[in-house]
């Protein structure tokens, strides 16, 4: 069913919305329809404490400034409290908590929207053979949490209210053209609710809920062992992009992804790689499975608005940088996730990758076929596999971070530009150049939006900010420098980057993009016909760049979806926790650290 609004914008021009169906018709928490227009239930009992295990709302901010917002050490909690005790004191007061002790046990008793975690061993086989490799007599830890009761805690948070799509929608502007901003407004949702509902019509008029998952190792220490850690994340579709973005509990992570170790001489060793692919996907299955019921069969659960409706599950999107879609793509390395094009001509001619071609071609080719010409390692099974209606390869989303602003731009265009000042005006000319560029960066003006660098591009460590502030810069700081032709490559980059990144697009905003993206690709043979790049441009996270179009029809906009979303939780979710640790076996200790 297919409900269309028209939203009156102007006395000449009209909107429209065509939702796919109702929001789901709320019903009681046994399941039972409610009557029309009958009002949620009451979240809490008016005569219980909502602040418990605390006694009240002072306390309970009290102890989030303490322990969250300011970490303040044990000492100076206990500090605090005794000063607090002696000036309460002349009032027959006391201080809200007696010591840290006190603070830490209540803020561990808490239960509402909480999540324990579990953990799930992989045991070495017993028939090993003497003197097998350590990675194969080792075990194997997974942590992680349920996925169907966070799932259950978000879509009961009421602060989703407002900025949360209950169903699939189409959105059309005024002028006829269509828009994509949120997960919900995309192809991909609208086309999974009608497989499901014409698969099985008692179905129809559930709430669609989207899982997105991202994964992504981070490395909280380089000095003392380097002590990396491999979380998961979980999200759900339905809140809006910017709600993602800004977290607001919707994006939390479910599991720590064990991360096998060995020797060098294993480092290109193929049965070590197989078996750490094979331990990562088996291991995101057997904590996704709390979900698979509910990917054929609706559950009840409580919506952000109070009422309580029908939802069914599905394998939404996966965030992910290029070899972590290697990875989950079961692909060989410098072939495209997406589609079939060869890796040395990733831009020519190429079918796209489905679950379905590649369970043909692997029933019916041998490996080495596999492997050399569709690029399919089929030692692995992805995890999608185990899953209804799921696909990894349609999953994968647009990644801003890694393929445009850190992948096209920082590591190929601007190290490009660099080397080919040095092929034209030699390397002690070509220096000279780069400081007069690096001072124009620097001069840059104090203005809002503008960063200045006070020493031009010449830094080690680079971060996703940093390449997006360089790139208002850096055009006009080497336009004198570099010929015309270089220099409408770097435009149309930077028409087609600032034209994806926007949080709404429109049909016009597309065909602007795919234009940008066409003069890029012909702009760029400078850097070819130069002897900079002789061999071509066959390089994954650019050739991701053709892929962009269909894909925010299909999700939306990238920047809901973008891998800087999962790093910047790892602040919360994992490096801050590893710090308040003590460093000796220090997951068990960042566990206990709130990280919902």
């Amino acid at each position: 069913m297919v409900c269309i609004i028209y939203i009156p914008t102007s006395v000449s021009k009209l909107t429209a919305v065509a939702w796919h169906g109702g929001p789901g018709a709320p019903c009681d928490p046994d399941g039972n329809n409610l009557p029309f227009g009958a009002p949620p239930p009451p979240r809490h009992d008016d005569e219980h404490n909502v602040w418990a295990p605390f006694t009240g709302q002072s306390q309970f901010l009290l102890a989030d400034f303490l322990f969250r917002k300011v970490e303040m050490s044990a000492p100076n909690i206990d500090y605090l409290m005794e000063l607090w005790a002696f000036e309460t004191a002349r009032y027959d007061g006391t201080s809200p908590f007696c010591s840290h002790k006190e603070a830490y046990e209540a803020i561990d008793s808490i239960r509402a929207g909480d999540v324990p975690w579990e953990c799930l061993s992989v045991e070495p086989p017993d028939d090993l053979p003497a003197g097998a490799p350590t990675w194969k007599q080792n075990q194997y830890q997974v942590w992680y949490r349920n996925p169907d009761t966070v799932i259950k805690n978000m879509l009961d948070n009421p602060d989703f209210n407002g900025q949360f799509d209950y169903v699939p929608y189409v959105y059309t502007d005024g002028n006829g053209q269509r828009r994509w901003s949120n997960v919900m407004s995309g192809n991909y949702a609208w086309r999974q609710c009608d497989t499901i509902f014409e698969d099985d019509p008692t179905t129809e008029g559930a709430t669609y809920v989207g899982v997105i998952l991202g994964s992504d190792k981070t490395t909280v220490s380089v000095a003392t062992g380097h002590v990396e850690y491999h979380p998961l994340y979980l999200s759900i579709g339905n809140p809006h992009n910017a709600v993602r973005r800004a977290h607001w509990n919707a994006v939390t992570p479910i599991g720590f992804l064990a991360i096998p170790k060995s020797d060098r001489k294993y480092d290109d060793d193929q049965e070590f790689r197989t078996f750490k692919r094979k331990l990562f996907h088996s291991s995101i299955s057997a904590i996704l499975q709390p979900l698979k019921s509910g990917m054929t069969t609706p559950v009840v659960r409580r919506c952000p608005d109070g009422h309580y409706r029908w939802v069914i599950y599905d394998l939404c999107a996966f965030i992910a940088d290029y070899p972590e879609q290697v990875m989950l793509a079961g692909i060989v390395q410098n072939w495209c996730a997406r589609c079939t094009a060869l890796p040395e001509d990733l831009d020519g001619e190429g079918g796209r990758r489905t679950r379905e071609l590649t369970d043909l071609v692997t029933r019916t080719l041998p490996s080495d076929v596999l492997w050399d010409q569709y690029g399919i390692d089929d030692d692995i099974v992805p995890f999608t596999n185990d899953f209804p209606r799921a696909d990894i390869h349609a999953i994968l989303t647009p990644d801003l971070l890694h393929q445009v602003i850190k992948g096209t731009f920082k590591d190929h265009l601007v190290q490009w530009t660099g080397e080919y000042l040095q092929a034209i005006h030699g390397a002690a000319h070509a220096d000279e150049i780069m400081d007069d560029i690096d001072r124009r960066i620097a001069a840059t003006p104090s203005f809002p939006g503008l960063r200045q660098f006070p020493h031009g591009r010449r830094f080690k460590q680079w971060t996703g900010d940093d390449s997006k502030a360089l790139m208002k810069v850096y055009l006009p700081a080497v336009a004198e420098y570099v010929p015309e032709q270089l220099v409408r490559c770097l435009r149309s980059f930077l028409d087609f980057c600032y034209l994806v990144r926007r949080s709404e697009l429109g049909e016009d905003t597309l065909h602007q993009a795919e234009n940008a993206l066409r003069s890029f690709h012909e702009e760029r043979e400078i850097f070819k016909t130069s002897g900079i790049r002789p061999t071509g441009f066959s390089l994954p996270r650019q050739h991701s760049l053709v892929h962009y179009l269909r894909l925010i029809q299909e999700y939306g906009a990238p920047n809901g979806l973008c891998s800087s979303i999962t790093e910047s939780r790892h602040i919360t979710a994992v490096k801050r926790p590893w710090r308040r640790s003590n460093r000796f076996e220090a997951l068990g200790q960042m566990l206990l650290v709130k990280t919902h």
